[in-house]
């Protein structure tokens, strides 16, 4: 293990609510400063997932300044937001639910005056190699529609544009507020710009405390710098900006205020970055005169973990050496708790926001209406950008549509017509839900966009279940009338435009059940290409299981309940009876009955006399124009009894809003966050 540097807020630890601020923020007086503290029982994880025995932070207490204040590490060895997993989203690191020990946080949790809102006054913007954004919306409408979640609706919309467009300037993103974030195929902002965006959209509420985990990682030194610049200057607005940063240049060195080093969950080094060179003078490590401080500082710390105890030896001599000049670094700073509270009476936007009591702070800035409609709206022109999308999907159904009914090509009312409706019937079903798959990526892409943004409880997840079904379903509207165009009336099915209206709607309803179904399972399994297989087994199963392959009645008991939940079941029956559903409707009259039996290859003479022989054996008269197979008949052949067409596109249908529901579900379950 590296040396863990983290800024001085333990994760998951217990509140110390001993020392209450001041109930007025700027009345001049100082509080507490912000300390951790773990228990001597060591079971502060490093990580959430790491060697339990690894404390991360052990005693450390610490003031800032009104600028930013700055934790080093090597790549890895910052946790602030456990490396973006899913699983490891700050909200889950301050539940005390995995680490024990106390961190006094303001002392403010349950008191009055501004500090009980910490949530809504916090900001966690965790850095990102990749800055997931939406790709085809342009850096104002980022911004915007971030400011339209997180700002409180008492603000006007002209408001929310000022804060929007003071943000855009305050980032440096003027010339660029008008370019769409842009993506792999699609050219846009540059990765610095990229990153800004990504910033704006966690601050754009104002926060008094911004906490950033390496913003600079992935980013040229020129594009690094300037995000620093970015920082420093929104610390200068009254913001206190807490970060971590990976190796950063002796540009960005410079204009940093506070640093703060730890090694093996202590601190080794507390101060500025000057400091340094003294620092390390007097423990006997001199900085040479061209060498980058905070780069020697991360090897000197490194090779001393690797001494029995050097880690510790440097840990005790920051202690005395912190001890020895106490008196300057008093002078020099302030507690953090008042640099906050200078934050507070410069008139931040979230303190301005927050009146009374902690419970009267909402959970969300949104009704549920209002969350969906933004949700669409923003979901909508992002997709709307990208017409490719949609174009392929829609090439697929019609050229999908197009083969089955060249193949299917005007199909007679014969015994052999029968089966090979059988056999477009169940291709087109199947085929339907496999075309769904192009859902899977959907979420997969937006997972940790959905994770960042709920767990700054932007918008409930209920809201993002709604909006993603109403913004999915327009399309599946085009795509099932596509295909039944296509098909129906060349392929020669029967019962002319009512039986044509159905069809699309069985089209649409298991469209809608099919993206149901993989949305859902985007949910369950993260990964593309995990996902796909077991999109295309699981269709494949449903496919076994639909009675076409397999009559109901020949099915094994202990795979019966596979039938009744297979997803083509409903809608293959439904088209059935809606072709044969005519009684009077026939499929075989006469000599056709010995069509696929060796009768079949001998004369028309013959054929009549053999029917002549079973209208006899029968009692009955069978002439060569008598009709032998019915709708009625092919029906109970496939063993389609058990329900009609109509409730086969409602249980059909009822799929769909089931898949969404687990979805939901799943959703709730699997990240639980709290506002931060």
């Amino acid at each position: 293990m590296g040396p863990a540097c983290l800024w001085v807020i333990s994760p998951k630890l217990i509140p110390d609510i001993r020392d209450p601020p001041s109930s007025d923020p700027c009345d001049g007086s100082n509080g507490g400063a912000l300390t951790a503290t773990t228990s001597d029982g060591g079971d502060a994880r490093d990580s959430p997932s790491g060697d339990q025995n690894k404390r991360r932070m052990d005693h450390s207490n610490m003031g800032s300044k009104p600028h930013p204040l700055v934790a080093l590490g090597e790549a890895g060895t910052v946790r602030i937001d456990g490396n973006n997993d899913d699983r490891r989203q700050p909200e889950h690191w301050m539940d005390g639910s995995n680490a024990t020990g106390r961190v006094g946080f303001l002392g403010a949790q349950k008191h009055a005056g501004p500090y009980w809102a910490v949530d809504e006054a916090t900001c966690w913007a965790p850095g990102r190699q990749d800055d997931l954004l939406y790709p085809m919306l342009t850096v104002r409408e980022t911004l915007m529609y971030a400011a339209e979640f997180r700002l409180s609706r008492a603000l006007s919309p002209a408001r929310k544009r000022e804060r929007v467009d003071a943000l855009i300037d305050q980032l440096g993103l003027a010339s660029a507020a008008d370019t769409v974030i842009g993506d792999e195929g699609h050219r846009g902002v540059s990765g610095g710009e990229r990153r800004r965006v990504s910033i704006g959209t966690d601050i754009i509420h104002d926060p008094i405390l911004l906490f950033l985990d390496e913003p600079t990682s992935g980013l040229d030194s020129a594009s690094a710098f300037m995000v620093v610049q970015v920082l420093l200057d929104i610390a200068r607005s009254g913001s206190v900006v807490v970060m971590t940063i990976h190796q950063p240049s002796a540009r960005i060195l410079g204009i940093l205020g506070r640093l703060l080093l730890l090694s093996r969950g202590r601190t080794v080094y507390a101060g500025t970055p000057a400091g340094l060179i003294p620092f390390f003078h007097e423990f006997g490590k001199p900085i040479p005169e061209n060498e980058n401080p905070a780069e020697f500082a991360l090897d000197t710390i490194r090779e001393l973990e690797r001494q029995p105890d050097g880690a510790a030896l440097l840990a005790d001599f920051n202690a005395r050496w912190q001890a020895d000049h106490r008196i300057i670094e008093t002078v020099n700073t302030m507690p953090l708790e008042v640099a906050i509270s200078e934050s507070v009476c410069r008139g931040k936007l979230v303190a301005g926001t927050v009146t009374g009591t902690a419970s009267s702070v909402p959970t969300y800035a949104n009704p549920l209406t209002v969350e969906v409609w933004v949700l669409i709206k923003r979901s909508f022109i992002n997709t709307r950008r990208m017409p490719e999308l949609f174009g392929m999907r829609l090439g697929t159904i019609m050229l999908t549509g197009l083969i089955l009914a060249t193949i299917f090509l005007r199909l007679d009312d014969t015994p052999k017509g029968v089966q090979e409706r059988l056999g477009f019937f169940a291709m087109g079903m199947s085929t339907m839900f496999y075309v769904c798959a192009d859902a899977l990526p959907v979420f997969v892409q937006e997972r940790h966009i959905y994770l960042r943004e709920t767990a700054h409880n932007s918008y409930r997840r209920l809201s993002y279940v709604l909006a993603n079904s109403v913004v999915s379903f327009p399309p599946l509207v085009i795509l099932s009338l596509a295909f039944a165009v296509t098909t129906f009336f060349a392929v020669g099915l029967a019962g002319g435009g009512a039986s044509f209206a159905f069809f699309a709607l069985i089209i649409l309803a298991s469209l809608w059940a099919g993206s149901g179904f993989v949305t859902f399972l985007s949910a369950v399994v993260p990964h593309v290409m995990v996902g796909y297989t077991v999109v295309v087994a699981i269709l494949a199963y449903f496919l076994l299981f639909s009675g076409f392959f397999i009559n109901r009645d020949r099915i094994p008991n202990y795979w019966i309940w596979f039938h009744y939940i297979s997803l083509v079941k409903y809608p293959y029956q439904a088209v059935l009876q809606n072709e044969f559903g005519d009684a009077s409707r026939c499929f075989a009259r006469g000599v056709q009955m010995f069509e696929g039996t060796p009768i079949a290859g001998m004369t028309e003479a013959v054929k009549l006399k053999v029917l002549g022989a079973i209208s006899a054996t029968l009692g009955t008269n069978m002439t060569a124009a008598t009709c032998v197979v019915t709708g009625a008949d092919v029906l109970r052949q496939q063993a389609v009894t058990d329900l009609g067409k109509w409730m086969c596109l409602l249980v059909t249908a009822a799929f769909g809003f089931f898949f969404r529901a687990l979805f939901y579900v799943v959703l709730l379950v699997g990240s639980k966050n709290k506002r931060k």
